[in-house]
């Protein structure tokens, strides 16, 4: 376990208001005074590039009531990020928009030919815009283009050397752009979009000639937490404005009626919702229609306004995700069975894994659990028609999409075609091509970190003596949410006595434990955790308030535990 160093200066700048608790981890996440308002006013102004473009494009489909396509991503962020587009527009008075989504096994990723065709045929948009995708989609730009279809690219993932041929591309990872955050989700650019489109047409004086009601674009930032949750981006200052304003939204249920239900079917209790509740509860459930079928039941399930019709979808969700878990865990054991019987020398580096039983849906997820399992950069294929698709996850130590950049041009036409940023990639091969795919990869991953493979320990914010681990800390750790990428939430560690151990929901530890030094006895739980032979342990943990039935108490989170 590392100790995360605290900036002793950041430290003594917080004024007395502060409690010391905080401090400390806040000096340690680097964070200064001032970038720990959550205040909406604090959000950073829009200064994209090609944005008045997009904007005058907007206001003439809108004026002249053109049909307007949105086209999406198949996860809970192109999902949020696809209702925040249509809710924006609806409330902007747009009388004809509709979504459209690929479908990950009939059309793959982004803005294809194949989807272009499609929405030509079947929805005869004037204008596309795309959310969370679009970035490398020059064919499918330039054939919408031919089409007389204008696009407009709204998304968050590294640009390519050439850009599409769109009318406007709003990204703040383009080069030479302005905004200061370049960590938005595709939700989150796509929510500038839209707010920058309502202060445009305000001063326009757009609603008032139209007789529309001026809208508060605030109503949709319950769905830009949940995709900027959802897509594990740096929680930096202005993510977490969105997030937090979003889930207070959430609390008081003035949101989705779709996350309301979705949250009443998982029994999660709506007053106290964390982030790490959108995440493990509310997105599993969004995405699981798109790993399996099509995301547009996620989609219309944020978009109801009723609250029956939310339910249904809801509950088709949920069966869904089960059929999701299923899948996940055959593949997952196979997986780790397969690394197993490999020789050691190339999965200390990477993991290159393909088994034609495998649902393609579902191989980003055991490439992520490959990665916690062996610290090191995973990929998984599975069988799409005649070409594989893979998903690949990453370590710090490896930014896998500039990894996967010279990969490419050092094997031409190995890849067929790749995108994503530092922590994950999707891609495509031939099957014919995975062998050399594999040691290509694995070549160049052990070359880039020099033959060493990394240790990646916990992080933790050190020990904390009896008299700090309270209920009072707990909830001053809650209320200093959102906690998340890039602002993870503490971890602390110390030597306990297991006074009691038992085993709950058949995989759980249930726990017991005594501070070394001290009579205080606390409440642990450790998922998926089997019994420890020894009475003595070093334990990870978070502080937790847990509620039941009315009642608040600590309860330790155990993030490890081992003999000690």
């Amino acid at each position: 376990m590392l100790t995360r160093e605290i900036d002793q200066s950041l430290y003594e700048s917080y004024s007395d208001d502060i409690p010391l608790i905080l401090k400390r981890i806040y000096a340690a996440r680097g964070v200064s005074e001032s970038q720990l308002s959550m205040a909406l006013p604090g959000l950073l102004k829009p200064n994209f590039d090609q944005l008045n473009i997009a904007l005058e494009l907007l206001e003439k489909c809108l004026l002249e009531d053109k049909q307007i396509l949105i086209v999406g991503d198949f996860d809970a962020d192109g999902a949020t990020a696809s209702a925040v587009a249509i809710k924006a527009l609806r409330l902007m008075g747009a009388k004809h928009v509709d979504f459209l989504v690929p479908n990950r096994f009939k059309h793959g990723y982004g803005l294809s030919p194949e989807i272009v065709n499609e929405a030509k045929r079947d929805k005869e948009p004037d204008l596309i815009i795309t959310v969370d995708n679009g970035i490398s989609s020059n064919e499918g730009a330039e054939l919408a283009r031919s089409l007389d279809i204008d696009v407009i690219i709204t998304d968050h993932h590294l640009p390519p050397n050439e850009l599409p041929n769109a009318n406007a591309i709003i990204n703040p990872n383009l080069r030479g752009c302005d905004f200061p955050s370049k960590n938005l989700a595709g939700v989150g650019v796509c929510f500038y979009l839209f707010s920058s489109l309502k202060t445009y047409l305000t001063k326009q004086g757009y609603f008032e000639k139209n007789n529309i009601q001026n809208p508060d674009l605030r109503t949709l930032l319950d769905l830009v937490a949940l995709g900027t949750v959802a897509d594990v981006v740096k929680l930096d200052q202005n993510n977490r404005i969105l997030v937090n304003e979003g889930i207070k939204r959430i609390r008081e249920k003035r949101c989705s009626k779709g996350i309301l239900a979705i949250l009443e079917l998982t029994k999660r209790p709506v007053e106290s919702l964390q982030a790490s509740d959108l995440g493990f509860t509310v997105a599993p459930r969004i995405n699981a229609a798109g790993r399996l079928s099509d995301i547009s039941q996620g989609i219309r399930c944020l978009l109801s306004d009723d609250m029956n019709d939310a339910r249904r979808y809801a509950q088709t969700l949920e069966e869904f995700n089960i059929k999701r878990r299923k899948e996940q865990t055959r593949m997952q054991d196979e997986a780790l069975a397969i690394v197993e019987d490999q020789a050691i020398d190339k999965s200390d580096f990477a993991i290159v894994l393909y088994d034609e039983s495998w649902h393609e849906g579902v191989v980003g997820i055991v490439a992520g659990k490959l990665k916690e399992t062996y610290q090191c950069p995973s990929a998984v294929f599975a069988k799409a028609d005649n070409v594989l698709k893979g998903s690949i996850r990453s370590i710090p130590d490896v930014h896998i999409k500039d990894l996967l950049d010279l990969v490419d041009r050092e094997n031409q036409g190995l890849i067929e075609k790749f995108g994503g940023h530092a922590m994950a990639a999707g891609l495509t091969i031939n099957p014919d091509n995975f062998e050399q795919f594999k040691n290509a990869f694995t070549e160049e991953i052990t070359k880039h970190l020099k033959g060493k493979k990394p240790i990646i320990e916990l992080l933790t914010d050190g020990s904390l003596d009896s008299a700090e681990i309270t209920l009072k800390n707990a909830e001053l750790l809650r209320q200093a949410s959102p906690w998340g990428q890039g602002f993870e939430e503490p971890i602390f560690y110390g030597d306990f006595e297991l006074v009691e151990q038992r085993i709950v929901g058949e995989k759980h530890l249930k726990c017991n434990l005594k501070l070394q030094g001290t009579n205080s006895v606390l409440e642990g739980i450790a998922f998926f955790q089997e019994k420890l032979d020894s009475k003595k342990a070093r334990v990870a943990y978070k502080l937790n308030v847990n509620s039941f039935r009315g009642n608040e108490s600590l309860q330790l989170m155990i993030e490890s535990i081992e003999s000690s």
